[in-house]
């Protein structure tokens, strides 16, 4: 790896093409080095993962609408929708949405954390749509989904955005459309143009998740990865973008980030290195913000002690959760956000309230996708009252953790203190979730397996579950046909309740 720097150049400086950071990230696409096993290992469990949530999630509302506006736009050869049927296609940027959306709305899928955050895995729908459309077989697909992994990680460990209130999607945009480049073998020229097209157009405020959180924040990746099918189809019909899209005087870094004297320090792959990238991340047990993972099974190993001293929680005054700077803003009581205490908060703010989390996952010795954000559940007076205990606190020592460079000290826990009404205290203490490559027990592809097998009970027939799973093991010798079924129908009736109808579907006379 080599790390560049990236900073802003005046216009009169012409910058050269060669040290602009979309060149370099389109050089690194447009490479074509081998795939590792280990690597193609992974991203078939990743494909298995999104599957997985999408089925969860395949009912609910934000899904459905998502889906209702992909069937608005059919077309040949089109891409696949989860839960319809194989052979009923849309045009690519629309399964990307749909799909997009399917895969985000649990907030269950992987992720991973440095400078800022992300969900790698929202860089599948798009590169996935677009090699159905366009005929390719498997192992251009696993070329182009270890480029979004690579250029997501690299860009996430590179660039903060997030205490500049930008959106982490502003890092989904330039690495789909990468890694959309690289499915498609397209010459560095056009990657580069699409590159800095979709920073431009998918850069937004960090609004969408803060306060009263909507179902924005599970269509936001998708919103990405339309925009970066769109750019790459631009740049290929010779369209050019706003250059230097990074470094440029008016552009992202001088007047969204850190302004004309910051620098940022982005590592990418040399010519000719493997692109392993998606090693480094990391998927979720657990259906909440992935700083929650490791606190939910904390949660569930304390309850057994706790309940031994006292089997009445309310007789504990308060919880204090010490952790690092980004969980104590983002989903603790640092983001002051009153609807992190509200019991008729949506569930999307539930799932970034870690203090909700931590109070249900000690009463209920664990965490499940629906029944814990249940209206009933946040409502109970006992949970209320428990929840309401809870604090956090940043601690620098776990600050420092999570931004570290090296994996085995690199942590997304805390410890907490729980001070019962008699001044007597438990605590302890977690760095990474059970399910983490360092936890305590790392998911591999069986656990991906069960995951999907849990999830798509009752919604997926076990005969297509089987199907879907059986292309996965054979990945990188896909034919183009084969790709195409790289989904799952479902029956009608399990997709839930029709959305009203809206422009793409209106009817005269509605």
């Amino acid at each position: 790896m080599k790390l560049h720097a990236v900073r802003t150049a005046r216009s009169a400086d012409r910058l050269p093409r060669a040290e602009q950071l979309a060149w370099k990230i389109a050089e690194v696409a447009a490479d074509p080095v081998a795939v590792e096993p280990e690597v193609v290992e992974m991203i078939g469990n990743r494909i298995i993962d999104n599957a997985a949530v999408a089925a969860a999630s395949i009912a609910r509302r934000p899904v459905a609408s998502a889906r209702a506006q992909a069937m608005a736009h059919p077309y040949r050869a089109g891409a696949t929708v989860f839960g319809l049927a194989l052979d009923r296609r849309v045009s690519p940027e629309w399964a990307a949405w749909a799909n997009g959306v399917a895969v985000r709305e649990l907030d269950f899928h992987d992720t991973y954390l440095a400078a800022d955050y992300s969900h790698p895995g929202d860089n599948i729908p798009s590169i996935l749509a677009v090699a159905q459309h366009c005929g390719l077989d498997g192992a251009a697909l696993v070329r182009g989904i270890a480029t979004g992994y690579e250029i997501q990680v690299d860009l996430v460990t590179g660039i903060c955005l997030h205490e500049h209130k930008i959106d982490h999607i502003a890092h989904l945009g330039p690495s789909a459309a990468a890694g959309i480049g690289t499915a498609l073998r397209l010459p560095p020229e056009v990657i580069y143009q699409a590159v800095q097209q979709a920073l431009h157009v998918t850069t937004t405020t960090r609004q969408s998740r803060k306060g009263e959180i909507s179902s924005w924040k599970a269509y936001a990746p998708a919103f990405a990865g339309k925009m970066a099918v769109e750019a790459v189809d631009r740049a290929m019909r010779g369209e050019g973008a706003p250059s230097p899209a990074w470094e440029g005087e008016d552009g992202f870094i001088a007047w969204l980030l850190g302004g004309p004297k910051a620098e940022y320090q982005v590592p990418l792959p040399e010519r000719g290195e493997a692109k392993r990238a998606i090693l480094q991340t990391y998927t979720k047990e657990h259906s909440a913000e992935y700083q929650s993972q490791a606190l939910i099974d904390l949660a569930r190993r304390m309850g057994p002690a706790l309940r031994e001293r006292t089997p009445d929680l309310s007789k504990i005054n308060s919880i204090v959760l010490h952790t690092s700077h980004h969980t104590h803003y983002v989903i603790g009581t640092g983001a002051d956000d009153p609807q992190k205490m509200d019991p008729s908060a949506s569930r999307e703010t539930l799932d970034h309230s870690i203090m909700y989390i931590f109070a249900v996952a000690l009463e209920d010795g664990g965490w499940h996708h629906e029944q814990s954000y249940a209206p009933e559940r946040a409502a109970r007076p006992a949970t209320i009252a428990l929840w309401h205990k809870v604090s956090t606190v940043e601690d620098p020592e776990w600050t420092r953790r999570y931004h570290s460079r090296d994996p085995k000290e690199k942590a997304f826990g805390a410890r907490v203190v729980v001070t019962f009404d008699d001044g007597s205290i438990v605590e302890d203490q977690i760095a990474v979730a059970d399910a983490h490559p360092f936890g305590r027990r790392p998911f591999r592809r069986e656990q991906y397996v069960g995951k999907f097998r849990t999830l798509a009970d009752g919604v997926v027939e076990q005969s297509e579950q089987d199907r879907f799973l059986e292309l996965v093991d054979r990945l990188p010798e896909l034919s183009s046909a084969e790709l195409g079924g790289l989904s799952f129908a479902v029956a009608p009736f399990r997709l839930g309740v029709a959305s009203p109808a809206g422009i793409f579907d209106w009817k005269s006379g509605s």
